[in-house]
This record gives structure tokens, C-alpha cells and sequence, in this order.
């Protein structure tokens, strides 16, 4: 059985769904929660939330806090983490050798194959296939100019991925699927959940050129029956 490396996002998701079909077996999403909100390593907006998506998904989700700071000592974490399992390890990466290197050399000292289903793919069309998907994608989360606050909540459709396309053309380069930390996001609803998130409470907290929208409360809603359900009771 395999493990997702799941912070909530679009690529994480995805890359875990695409596993999922194509003969990996995803039997658990596994969230590392850092003390640090500025981590390379990992994404930190909105963790929490990971649980309301792994039961809209059906999946089991292990939540596993890291106490302390620094690469090092999330590396030894993350190893920790995944030593408990024995399938392949399943990634959201698309061009990050930063997070890449470390996984991959996390993964072969514990003998688990390691699988980022996106890796090395044109981050444009990623995006835009998570998109045609049906993934709901929310921005969560921005931290480079010119990308400001008032995108903050945002359904990344795309019309926004153009526009972020289009300044990171014009003004200064952005990478168009947030891999350099730009921006984060959340995945509120897809084709593969049963029901979807609800955001409830959330604020805007600002920190330097960092901007984040961090939900307190959110619960799950029932969806409507798809277009062959409702054929079937026809």
C-alpha cells in the first residue's frame, strides 16, 4: 500500500488521485505538521483541513506534528514518518529538485520507491489539467509580489491562471504553479469526493510580503447527485 505526502493542495491532491488510478493503491494521506511557518521543505497554510478532505475522499489521514526547526531536523522527521510503511511514497513535486533530492534520498535508504506522478511536466498544463479536472482550488496563501492579498480565496480557474501568467510575463516571474512558494493552495472539491468543504471562519494574516488566509472552522457538505446518478433513478 502506498503513503501520499498530502498538505492540501492542488499538486499533492492530484498527484495522490493519479496514483490512485493508476495501480499504487493510496491507503493513507499523511500530513507533516512543521513548527515552522516559513519551512522550504513543507507546505504550512490550513494543515488541519487535510482530515475533512481524507473522509470526502474516503481515505485514511495520519497526522504527524514535527517539533523543532530547521532542514535537518524535518528531513529526520519526515523518515520517521514514512519508515512505518513499506509501499511506494507518493509526491506532489513538479520541478522542485530542492524537495526532490530530499525525498528521493529519505525514500532509498528506507527501500520505498518514490513516485511524483507530475514531476518535470509543464507546470502551466499541470495546473490546467488539475483544472479540467474539476479540482475546486482555493488560494490560500501568496508571499511574491505581484501577487497581493486580494487574491487571497480565490478559485484558481482559468481566467486567474492566466493573469498570473500574464505577470509573471510583464512584471516579475512567478511560477505558474506556486512551486516556488508564491502562492498555496487548498482543494475545497473534486469529481473524487463525496462531499465537499465548507470554509466557515477565516482571516488574513499578513507577514512581511506574506499573506495568508488561515481557516478556523470548516465543515463538510453533502453533494448533489452527478448527471449519471441521477440517470440511474430515472
Amino acid at each position: 500500500m502506498s503513503t501520499a505526502l498530502v498538505s492540501g493542495g492542488k499538486d499533492s491532491i492530484y498527484s495522490a488521485y493519479l496514483a490512485d488510478t493508476q495501480g499504487w493503491s493510496v491507503d493513507e494521506l499523511l500530513v507533516l505538521v512543521p513548527e515552522d511557518v516559513d519551512s522550504f521543505l513543507l507546505h504550512t497554510p490550513n494543515l488541519a483541513l487535510v482530515e475533512l478532505q481524507g473522509t470526502a475522499w474516503g481515505k485514511r489521514v495520519r497526522t504527524v506534528p514535527i517539533h523543532g526547526q530547521g532542514e535537518a531536523l524535518e528531513a529526520n522527521a519526515i523518515a520517521m514518518a514514512l519508515a512505518e510503511g513499506n509501499g511506494a511514497v507518493i509526491a506532489g513535486a513538479i520541478a522542485s529538485s530542492y524537495q526532490w533530492a530530499r525525498l528521493n534520498r529519505i525514500t532509498t535508504k528506507l527501500g520505498r520507491p518514490l513516485y511524483a506522478p507530475l514531476w518535470g511536466k509543464d507546470p502551466s498544463l499541470v495546473v490546467r489539467e488539475e483544472i479540467a479536472g474539476g479540482l475546486d482550488i482555493r488560494l490560500v496563501q501568496v508571499a511574491a509580489e505581484p501577487l497581493g492579498a486580494e487574491l487571497l480565496g480565490r478559485r484558481l480557474d482559468l481566467a486567474l491562471l492566466s493573469e498570473i501568467e500574464r505577470l509573471g510575463r510583464t512584471q516579475r516571474a512567478v511560477h505558474p504553479a506556486g512551486e516556488g512558494g508564491e502562492y498555496e493552495s487548498l482543494v475545497v472539491d473534486a469529481p473524487f469526493f463525496c462531499q465537499r468543504l465548507e470554509l466557515d471562519e477565516q482571516r488574513t494574516v499578513t507577514r512581511g510580503l506574506a499573506s495568508r488566509l488561515d481557516i478556523a472552522r470548516a465543515h463538510l457538505l453533502p453533494k448533489p447527485p452527478g448527471p449519471r446518478a441521477r440517470a440511474r433513478k430515472n
